[in-house]
């Protein structure tokens, strides 16, 4: 169809027509609209004289739908039940005041966190409600407005943006890489104890792979997250593989030690995440510009504040 068919649609007389053709009378639709009968009538013959085909047969006091327009309401009227759905989505998502969003407990505790303060300061009439559930994306189904994800940038029914690259490498306290000198030799790697989270067991085998270092990844001690694996490196129980753009402040404040520097590109990155299939709200464009000038990349809503 012709961009200028499409914007001449009678949408009104068509909205009429849809709800007269489920009460099956004009006084229903009358009553649902808050209008007259007769302007019920006159809106259906808009439609009548735009479609060129008679929808109702009019009687002195009955009205009846045709064949034809038994079978077309049955097509329009649930579209417009969609359009409503959709609509009254975006003005509850417009009135609600809280963001709701998924992250990683790792990247919330060492990076987001952090941040929070200043959103709040920033934009005080926002809340945050944070969901740090470790399954499959799908905004479908959930009350999330955005996500923070690692992977590579698809995510079904969502856009994304990158905020930073995953860069992994071996970390431990100070102390501990002292009783190994430093890890001077990569053979003492041999001896140490290793660490594991449980939701990234590959980690060893990977980094020690892209090394061309041969080392047992199977053994050590295992944590049910990379928050807990890390404060277990940093109390000298043994080396971890750290993903180091979220470890920056324990690095500064020398909790933590890279005693090898030997960084390995994962490939994947992390990333903030919204649904496509939904309105996005002003809340959300706001959480989002902020955490990509959180991460140094520019906005994708507003160049402003």
């Amino acid at each position: 169809m012709a961009e200028e068919e499409f914007t001449s649609l009678p949408l009104n007389p068509l909205r009429a027509f849809a709800i007269a053709s489920r009460h099956k009378t004009f006084t229903g639709a009358a009553q649902q609209m808050g209008v007259s009968q007769v302007a019920i009538s006159r809106q259906i013959s808009i439609l009548e004289n735009y479609l060129g085909a008679k929808l109702f047969e009019r009687g002195a006091r009955w009205v009846k739908l045709t064949e034809l327009g038994r079978a077309f309401g049955q097509e329009i009227a649930p579209l417009f039940d969609e359009l409503e759905k959709a609509t009254q989505r975006v003005r509850s998502n417009e009135r609600e005041r809280t963001v709701h969003v998924r992250v990683y407990p790792t990247l919330l505790h060492y990076w987001l966190i952090p941040l929070l303060a200043q959103f709040k300061a920033e934009y005080p009439e926002y809340d945050i409600a944070l969901d740090t559930a470790v399954e499959p994306l799908d905004f479908r189904g959930t009350h999330l407005d955005a996500a923070i994800q690692l992977g590579s940038g698809e995510w079904r029914d969502a856009r994304s943006r990158k905020l930073f690259d995953e860069t992994v490498d071996v970390v431990c306290s100070a102390g501990y890489a002292a009783q190994f000198d430093g890890f001077r030799d990569v053979k003492s790697l041999e001896s140490a104890v290793l660490l594991h989270a449980k939701y990234r067991r590959r980690a060893w085998e990977e980094w020690a792979g892209a090394q061309e270092i041969t080392l047992n990844c199977l053994s050590g001690l295992e944590f049910n997250s990379s928050v807990l694996l890390y404060r277990a490196a940093a109390h000298g129980l043994g080396l971890a593989i750290g993903q180091i753009p979220l470890l920056a402040s324990e690095f500064e404040q020398g909790t933590l030690v890279r005693p090898l520097n030997r960084p390995v590109a994962t490939g994947s990155a992390f990333h903030i995440v919204w649904p496509t299939w939904q309105s996005v709200g002003t809340k959300t464009k706001r959480f989002i510009d902020f955490v990509l000038k959180a991460a140094e990349q520019k906005p994708e809503f507003f160049s402003g504040r």
